[in-house]
């Protein structure tokens, strides 16, 4: 398949500024594959969907607050720096964006804060994500890092067009974060509210966990037509033998597994061991999942509408049938529904 097989025509108005009033009241649609099926809830009716047994795999990372603005030395000029990934605790050296990049070279030096007390000196930028900032700091590394969050901003996407608001900094962010080190949240997870995790568990559902921490290369444009020439940026993956263990059983007893979210679609499927059961995990990955793809864990998942040409639009397409997807989401639109992180939610079966 192609990149222009994924592009779609998606109005404005549907790209969800704002999330739900509350978690579990934001719009279901349940595609049932065996059956063709397209039909319209509410996210808190997605226990109907589960008995006692099955399975539902999370990812409980967290998100950290990796927007700050700075000023450039000598001009003044105000830089925003998006903490991608620590390269080197010591030296306290992180991988960034800034912008606007055509103003920032090496050696520049950026100040943070009202009282400028955090500094960063521009190192390299010749890498593909931007630049290599080491941030000059007098203190320890945990006040270093205490300073980041208390300068830093909860790391909205772009398309969301206001500043950020403080119910920002607890709706983005699932009510299971554990692992601070994602740049955005895994969005699907959202809908989650205590209440429905407890009856779920009343119910018998299990809860398997795992962490992948969400870098920018889950949202970076598929710039080729060809996908299979396509590069995922890495990512880190943790997945801990318990979870093994829940998702193996289940899988034993051919019950329903979901992954809950396309990052946990992504972190089940760079695990899989040759009898097409699942191992655990600890380092990083780089897979990309498009049309046609064979899934080995997961027979179930909760993923949030997409936008056009994106990865995770590939992923879903590949798991639903790329006919039904488009389908649904022609469904979707006419019905108005919200698209994107704090946007409704899709349960395929």
């Amino acid at each position: 398949m192609k990149l222009s097989d994924f592009n779609f025509d998606l109005p404005n108005g549907l790209l969800a500024q704002h999330p739900a009033a509350d978690r579990d009241e934001s719009r279901l649609m349940v595609l049932n594959r065996k059956e063709g099926s397209i039909a319209h809830h509410t996210f808190k009716d997605i226990i109907n969907f589960f008995d006692e047994g099955d399975v539902m795999v999370l990812n409980n990372t967290k998100v950290f607050p990796a927007r700050l603005f700075g000023n450039k030395e000598k001009t003044g000029a105000r830089i925003e720096v998006f903490l991608l990934r620590e390269l080197n605790e010591e030296q306290r050296l992180w991988d960034v964006l800034v912008d606007p990049a055509r103003k920032i070279r090496i050696g520049n030096k950026l100040y943070f804060g009202p009282d400028e007390s955090l500094v960063a000196e521009v190192i390299d930028n010749t890498t593909s994500r931007g630049r290599t900032l080491r941030f000059l700091f007098d203190g320890s590394y945990s006040e270093f890092r205490t300073k980041l969050k208390e300068l830093g901003q909860t790391p909205l996407p772009k398309y969301i067009k206001r500043d950020v608001e403080e119910l920002d900094i607890e709706r983005y962010q699932t009510i299971y974060a554990k692992h601070e080190g994602a740049v955005a949240a895994p969005t699907a997870g959202l809908h989650f509210s205590k209440h429905l995790l407890k009856r779920l568990e009343i119910k018998g559902v299990d809860l398997a966990e795992l962490t992948l921490h969400v870098g920018l290369g889950t949202f970076s444009p598929v710039e080729v037509e060809d996908l299979s020439k396509h590069k995922m940026d890495s990512e880190e993956l943790i997945i801990d033998p318990k979870a093994v263990d829940i998702v193996n059983t289940a899988l034993k007893q051919k019950r329903k597994i979901c992954a809950v979210g396309t990052t946990v679609m992504r972190g089940l499927e760079s695990s899989v061991s040759s009898k097409s059961t699942l191992n655990s995990y600890r380092g990083w990955t780089h897979k990309f999942i498009f049309p046609p793809y064979d899934f080995s864990i997961a027979n179930c998942m909760i993923t949030n509408f997409h936008t056009p040409k994106s990865t995770l639009l590939m992923m879903v397409s590949a798991f639903a049938d790329p006919d039904f997807i488009k389908e649904a989401y022609e469904e979707a639109i006419k019905e108005e529904y919200n698209f994107y992180s704090y946007g409704d939610a899709m349960l395929i079966l």
